[in-house]
């Protein structure tokens, strides 16, 4: 299963989660009853990625009764599509970036510069400058003013564009920075984008609401499989005019989806179902899986274990290196134990808060082991050569 979203912000007085579900709807010809959710334990032991869980039978039911006809309408400030450089980076490079020479800032861990196959230089043309946040966390005012050209000296690449990544890794970017950074983008004439891939998971946490986030910039994206269960889709919102262009550049590309209506449909039953139908994630069902992500940090930390990241929602990154731990010993215990693991990347999506009485104590258990082997080793691991992709295929 694949899924992201496209973002842009329309007018500032319209809602994220209004906007999203006015578009949504559009795709479901019936709305149906609540439904038993899927728990099957078969998928949702997976812990690598969010978008290994099982569609609900409410989700599915909207599949059924899908208007595969609707859903993607030329009149609407956003479009739906499958994920990838398709959808980012069509939008970000030909909506955004419309005349060179131009150049984009960024965190250096971004998904769009490491997990996209290079389509941002590709497909847009731009000159990619990743910067390390001084803070170890999250791009701030300050770092952003040290690493953009704003002069006209013809020797360097003026830089039109600042994306910024929320979550990144599971950590949030606090409202407060982002609102910073966006005053400063406005008053220089700089266009703001967001990944918002999880944009869902800092809304839950509490950090600011969806509606808050979004009007800092000039296109969103969301995804709707990470984290909120669809089987496939991302969109992206926008004014008409950047909308308009992106469709262009989306058909050029082969990106178009005709009945997108099944897409939209499942989606809305996703963030309806899963995130809840307020902007700030209101009786949905992440807040939980953040809750469960710290208990699993704990038990590691507690056995001697460290962190990569701090934990902010529904990632753990265990620091296997200082484990003396190979990735592929992890996954090796994760399959005797009945779970799907892929190194130290723990993602605790919400059908893994639903069977936490039979992943925790699995979990702890390989935990155990881990340090326990560490214990009998004097000897690191043997460093690879090159980085390795957090999407790596696991053995």
């Amino acid at each position: 299963m694949h899924g992201k979203i496209m973002r842009l912000w329309p007018p500032a007085s319209s809602s994220l989660t209004g906007e999203l579900q006015a578009y949504l709807i559009r795709g479901v010809k019936a709305a149906s009853p609540l439904l038993t959710r899927s728990t099957s334990r078969s998928l949702t032991q997976s812990s690598r990625r969010c978008l290994t869980s099982t569609p609900s039978s409410q989700l599915k039911m909207s599949l059924a009764n899908a208007n595969a006809e609707q859903g993607n309408g030329p009149k609407q400030n956003a479009w739906v599509g499958s994920a990838g450089a398709a959808g980012y980076d069509l939008r970000t490079l030909r909506s955004l970036l419309t005349q060179p020479p131009h150049g984009l800032v960024c965190d250096y861990r971004s998904h769009i510069v490491k997990y996209e196959a290079g389509g941002v230089s590709a497909l847009t043309g731009a000159t990619v400058k990743t910067i390390v946040p001084k803070n170890g966390i999250y791009l701030s005012l300050e770092d952003i003013k040290a690493n953009v050209y704003l002069d006209d000296d013809v020797h360097t690449c003026p830089t039109r564009l600042i994306s910024l990544e929320n979550t990144l890794n599971g950590m949030i970017m606090p409202l407060q920075e982002v609102q910073r950074i966006s005053a400063f983008a406005k008053e220089n004439g700089l266009k703001m984008h967001c990944d918002g891939a999880r944009l869902w998971e800092a809304a839950a946490s509490g950090a600011g609401s969806l509606k808050e986030f979004a009007s800092c910039f000039d296109t969103v994206t969301l995804c709707f499989s990470k984290g909120l269960g669809a089987p496939i889709g991302s969109i992206l919102v926008g004014d008409k005019k950047v909308i308009k262009h992106s469709r262009w550049v989306r058909k050029s590309i082969g990106g178009g989806l005709r009945q997108s209506g099944v897409v939209t449909a499942a989606a809305r039953v996703a963030v309806d179902e899963t995130f809840g139908k307020g902007p700030n994630g209101e009786v949905g069902l992440l807040r939980d899986t953040h809750i469960l992500a710290q208990q699993v940090a704990k038990i590691w930390t507690d056995l001697g274990g460290q962190l990569i990241h701090p934990v902010h929602t529904n990632m753990v990154w265990l620091d296997l290196e200082d484990a003396h731990c190979p990735d592929a010993r992890v996954d090796e215990l994760g399959k005797e134990a009945g779970l799907k693991l892929m190194g130290g990347r723990l993602v605790i999506h919400y059908q893994i808060y639903q069977n936490r009485e039979f992943v925790v104590p699995r979990l702890e258990s390989i935990f155990k082991t881990i340090m326990g082997e560490k214990n009998g080793t004097s000897k690191g691991l043997k460093g690879q050569e090159g980085e390795r992709s957090m999407y790596r295929t696991s053995q």
